[in-house]
């Protein structure tokens, strides 16, 4: 697979040889003319520098004739070699124009050179005529040497003038091939640049259109890219991704179907089971009760029983007339002291019990019957099984947003698998109360459909100890 990564290498490498290639034709050019140039240049130079030392080394001389001293002989000496250095760099100077001048040139350099040395060995000997007499012929030779350097450079003008127009030309030809490189180059990246952006952005954009048609909610159209880099992996990731959020989406649609039919049902089940659960009236303890009576009735004939009956009667009354219908606080309240009352005369001094009311939570909604059975469970296991017979505490108050019922008792209390059972909603040999038929899982259910939540009822019991329910009730829920 040719990743991008690669194809950005090999463009760079292929800008950068054309790049190099004019680079280094326009260089090689240049340094031909320059070359050229300074061949004759320095051919120049050289004829103007034996003139220059020419003369300098006879001006040197004279200044050691004046002053014979070690440093203008020194001087002397140092220029008369320059001198002769720059006599032996002729011979490369030689060509078929000027060869005999050149010839004479260097003869002349040559006398110039040995009148010196005659001056300066015959001035060191004392013998100031001869020295004399060599010094001006130095002159005259040094005098020679200039004019002739004119027509040597002359004569140079006139060999070298084509190849000056050859090279002016030259440099014209190379101003017009640089121009005409730069124009085919830069044609040449442009074109290498828009085939190379081109393959890159035209799979870029068809990516991009896909992703909003997806992004819109159409699914339906195929992803097709044929590269051979990263960019056609990704479009089939995002083509596999389409086919799968289209199956996804179908997929929920069926579910949320499939609930909205389930959620029918479970309203439809919802009213079932509260008609189901609020009907369950066990007329066994109406005969109980009865029994009591009867026997009170027996042996005393006093306004106790009297009290009793109407306490029987009102909590049968409310009983029957709550069925299936949520009440208040402060009428669930009455129909427990009703009860209450009723389980006293039953066990006498072995039923002790304390109720307290916020006012504030005395109107607040309910299911009926929701606290009778919590307070006869209690009963049943916390008192009838022990002689001694047990407390039982209810307190109602307002804590936030919800309404707290506590029902404590000092009974043994429950074991925690049990607890856990009821909770969970698997109760194991749950009793049935003998006043209503319902059990405490059946209420716990019932406050859970009725307020729509899980987390109302906490049940702690420590060993014992006792046992300590607490019903928290919404009050959006219930008020």
């Amino acid at each position: 697979m040719k990743t991008i990564r690669n194809k950005i290498i090999f463009l760079f490498a292929v800008i950068w040889i054309i790049i190099s290639l004019v680079w280094c034709l326009m260089i090689y050019s240049n340094q031909k003319t320059i070359e050229n140039y300074n061949e004759i240049l320095q051919r120049y130079l050289l004829f103007k520098e034996i003139s220059q030392f020419s003369q300098d080394s006879i001006n040197a001389l004279n200044h050691y004739f004046i002053n014979p001293a070690e440093e203008p002989q020194n001087e002397f000496l140092h220029l008369s070699n320059k001198l002769k250095k720059r006599q032996d760099k002729l011979n490369s100077l030689k060509n078929q124009s000027n060869m005999i001048m050149l010839m004479n040139f260097d003869n002349m350099i040559k006398s110039q050179l040995e009148s010196m040395e005659l001056a300066s060995s015959f001035f060191q000997k004392k013998n100031d005529a001869k020295a004399t007499f060599h010094f001006n012929e130095a002159v005259k030779t040094s005098t020679y040497i200039t004019e002739t350097t004119l027509l040597l450079i002359n004569g140079e003008l006139k060999t070298y003038d084509h190849f000056y127009r050859e090279i002016i030309q030259q440099s014209k030809q190379s101003l017009m091939l640089s121009f005409l490189t730069l124009a085919t180059t830069s044609i040449t990246i442009f074109l290498i640049f828009f085939k190379f952006s081109n393959d890159i952005t035209r799979p870029i954009v068809q990516l991009t259109n896909a992703a909003r048609e997806i992004s819109s909610g159409n699914f339906e159209q195929i992803i097709d890219i044929q590269t051979k880099d990263e960019i056609n992996f990704l479009a089939s990731t995002l083509n596999q991704m389409r086919v799968n959020i289209k199956n996804l989406i179908g997929e929920i649609q069926k579910k949320a179907k499939v609930e909205r039919e389930l959620q029918e049902h479970k309203l439809l089940l919802k009213e079932s089971e509260l008609k189901t659960l609020q009907s369950q009236i066990n007329p066994h303890f109406l005969f109980n009760t009865l029994n009591i009576l009867a026997k009170k009735a027996f042996l005393e004939n006093a306004k106790e029983t009297s009290n009793l009956i109407i306490s029987v009667a009102d909590l049968l009354r409310y009983n029957i007339k709550s069925m299936g219908d949520s009440t208040t606080i402060q009428k669930e309240m009455k129909g427990l002291e009703h009860y209450l009352i009723i389980q006293q005369a039953r066990f006498e001094e072995r039923v002790h019990y304390t109720i307290h009311v916020d006012e504030n939570c005395l109107f607040f909604t309910l299911p009926s019957l929701t606290l009778q059975p919590f307070v006869e469970n209690a009963i049943i296991h916390a008192i009838e099984p022990f002689a001694e017979g047990g407390n039982i505490a209810i307190r109602v108050q307002k804590e936030d947003l919800h309404i707290n019922i506590e029902i404590v008792d000092n009974g043994p209390g429950i074991p925690n698998d049990i607890v856990q059972s009821i909770l969970n909603g698997f109760p194991k040999n749950e009793y049935k109360g003998q006043s209503t038929g319902i059990g405490i899982h059946n209420v716990i259910r019932r406050l859970q459909l009725f307020y729509g939540k899980n987390d109302i009822v906490e049940i702690n019991s420590i060993s014992n100890q006792g046992t300590r329910i607490i019903l928290r009730l919404p009050i959006q829920g219930g008020d």
